[in-house]
Parts: C-alpha cells; structure tokens; sequence
C-alpha cells in the first residue's frame, strides 16, 4: 500500500453516490481523496465510511455549476496537495423524453452532466498538468451511446464522451490522460426506487443484456481503478461500456430478425 504522505490526489465528485463511494473507496488504495457532493449530509456519511476504512479523505460540499463553488472547490482540493486525479462522476437525468422536456430541464441536463465536468477539467487543469501524468476519467453513460430515454441527459453524456476525446488529444502532450466509462444498468438508488414502483424493473432491464449480470458499483470502480493506473498508461481518448454487453447487442433483437431459438 502506497505511504499516506507520497499519495496523490483524487478529486471525485459525485462521492456520495453509490459509483461516486465506490470508486473513492477503491482509489484511496492509492490517492488522498476529495470527496466532493452537494448533499452536505450524505457526503458527511461517505467520508465518514471512507475513513472508517483506513482512507485519507476531505469532504468538500460543492455545487459544481456554480462558478464561486468551483473556485471554493479548488483551493480547498489543492490544499491536499496536486491533483492527479480527476473523477467527474456527478450527474443526474432530468426529463425522461423529450415530450417532457422543458428549456429548464434541458439547461439542469447539460450544466450538471456536460458543463460541470468541462469546468471541472479547467479547475484543475493546471495541477493535472503539473503532475506530468495527470489522469480524468469522465463518467458518461450508455445513453450517450444510444437511445434509452432521458433525451437530454443523453446528449450531454455524447458530449461528454466527445470531451473526452478532446482532453486526449489536445492534452496528452502533457502526459494527460482522459478516457470515458459509460456505465449500464447500476444497481444504484435511483434505479432501487424505480424498483419500488415496478418491482419487476430489474427482470425487464435484464431481458435486453447479453450477459445476464447488471453490473454493480464496484464494477465502474474497477474500471476507473484500471483505467488509472500504470497497466493502462497507452490508454487514452477511449469510451469503455461496463454495460454486461448492452451496446454490443440484444438476444431478444437478435432472436427477432433471425427467428433462430439460438438466441432464446
């Protein structure tokens, strides 16, 4: 295990969350944590489990669309030392189709899951270019990859998942690397709560998946764990589903066009 005093620093945002805890848990392994979130209470109780588990972590309450709270975020992240690490892994979905969709849902869609992880990017910028290794990991979806609702969200996680590309390449002169995950259906609160109103939810979702697993938080963690680290390090401007093969295809489709009961 890395010593506390030569770690570096992650910044997570999102960290109260299932995926957000997750993935601070598995990196303070090997990083000094900034937990950050909006919800004061729950991020109290995530770091307090964070620290419960041997992990070195500063909780920071931030509202990342705004400005000021970006400029309060970065002084008291960087108080921790240079940030190698930025996780963007905060979002939510507003409307659910475009019939729904509003001018203020469309503008809460794209600030919280585009705009705020672009700002994020240039908050630390300067660290993460300092460090000569810098690593982002932009946390977008497979609905930025598809079409499965949430309208608005959806288009702001293609752009995030563009961003991505573009951190890549503009900045990898700096040995900065910037890659993208695009998580599927995750057992997480939002979705335990659609199980409270369809508790079939799960059983539906999973009749689309190949492989009949849903992944789990520690699955993303996983993947941003690798995608940090040394075994990783020519990786870079890519979009990594951790969807069970979501993306790749449908059994139920496939046994549709083809009538074959290979695919049952």
């Amino acid at each position: 295990m890395t010593d506390q005093t030569t770690k570096p620093v992650a910044v997570v945002t999102g960290a109260a969350g299932d995926i957000g805890m997750a993935i601070a848990t598995q990196l303070s392994e090997t990083h000094v944590i900034a937990a950050v979130d909006i919800d004061r209470t729950a991020l109290e109780g995530a770091v307090e489990e964070l620290e419960n588990h041997g992990a070195r972590v500063a909780a920071i309450q931030c509202d990342l669309t705004q400005p000021a709270d970006l400029v309060r975020l970065s002084q008291e992240a960087l108080r921790l030392g240079e940030v190698a690490t930025l996780i963007n892994n905060a979002g939510a979905a507003a409307a659910l189709s475009l019939h729904q969709m509003t001018a203020e849902t469309l503008s809460r869609d794209l600030a919280l899951n585009l705009e705020a992880a672009l700002n994020c990017f240039k908050t630390f910028e300067k660290s993460l270019i300092v460090c000569g290794a810098g690593n982002v990991i932009n946390i977008a979806s497979v609905n930025g990859l598809s079409v499965l609702g949430h309208p608005s969200y959806s288009a702001a996680k293609a752009g995030l998942i563009q961003a991505t590309r573009s951190i890549a390449v503009e900045y990898g002169k700096y040995g900065i690397r910037a890659n993208a995950i695009a998580p599927g259906t995750v057992k997480t609160q939002a979705w335990k709560a659609r199980q409270e109103a369809n508790p079939q939810v799960f059983a539906e979702a999973l009749a689309w998946y190949p492989f009949k697993s849903l992944p789990e938080p520690d699955d993303i963690a996983a993947a941003v764990s690798f995608l940090v680290s040394p075994a990783a390090r020519c990786i870079t401007g890519v979009c990594l589903p951790v969807d069970s093969g979501l993306t790749a295809g449908s059994p139920s489709l496939a046994r549709t066009f083809t009538q074959s009961a290979d695919f049952d």
